[in-house]
């Protein structure tokens, strides 16, 4: 499959899947935004790893939780490539508490990365994708497991899955695709950080395959969706999961 010529924003991709999402889109011959919010360096790290292997890659900075910032982000993607054709939401945080635990402060700011950020940046991506785009957002699997103190993080993503069949019926006309992936647990830091190895491992066995998921895995799956082969693919939550739930 090769794209050439499509353009790629993947927000969150400076690290973890939105990082192996950015190296394999332009693999496949995408232009790509690589955005991140904090920490420049990583994010020039994939840009790097793109343009060593002869493709195109910027790194822009924008808070997928501020309006003004998307904006932003859509204007600097237009204005070096001409304009946008692909947008993967990756950008996320993984907060966990129980319900009666979880703050004020804690909620919000998932609720403004996790939702409101998916939402800002599709609002946009509504009004700007070219004819034939795709828009690729994440939830998770984890909503189908329904574990303690994940609670919060499957509302926001819970939500995410609605938007996302919702937007699918207003880009009638316009041949542009709205899906979303759904990883079940995948080797990142966004996942690995402040478990034990024992919890790691009753993870991983969770599914029949007996694995984490990889980077990879979960890329191969968005860059089904941003290519040809998935263009009949619509309004649907693909759960790539090894077969958790």
């Amino acid at each position: 499959m090769s794209t050439p010529g499509k353009i790629a924003i993947v927000t969150g991709s400076s690290r973890g899947i939105g990082a192996e999402v950015a190296r394999h889109l332009a693999c496949e011959g995408f232009k790509v935004v690589v955005n991140y919010v904090g920490g420049a360096g990583p994010a020039q790290d994939v840009v790097e790893s793109i343009k060593s292997t002869s493709g195109a890659a910027i790194a822009v900075q924008a808070d997928v939780a501020d309006p003004a910032a998307v904006i932003a982000l859509f204007d600097t993607t237009e204005k070096v490539f001409g304009g946008v054709d692909v947008v993967v939401n990756c950008a996320g945080i993984l907060k966990l508490a129980s319900i009666a635990e979880f703050d004020d402060t804690t909620f919000d700011q998932s609720v403004a990365i996790n939702l409101k950020g998916t939402f800002n940046v599709c609002r946009e991506a509504a009004k700007r994708l070219r004819e034939g785009g795709r828009i690729i957002n994440f939830s998770s699997s984890v909503i189908g497991v329904r574990l303690p103190t994940y609670g919060v993080y499957i509302a926001t993503k819970a939500a995410v899955e609605g938007l996302t069949q919702v937007l699918a019926q207003e880009m009638r006309g316009r041949n542009i695709s709205v899906n979303a992936v759904a990883p079940g647990p995948v080797a990142t830091e966004l996942f690995l950080d402040g478990k034990s190895p024992e919890l790691i491992e009753r993870m991983a066995k969770m599914n029949p395959l007996e694995r984490l998921g990889q980077p990879e895995d979960i890329a191969r799956v968005v860059a089904f969706l941003a290519g040809s082969e998935g263009g009949w693919i619509n309004g649907q939550t693909l759960r790539a999961n090894g077969g958790m739930c």
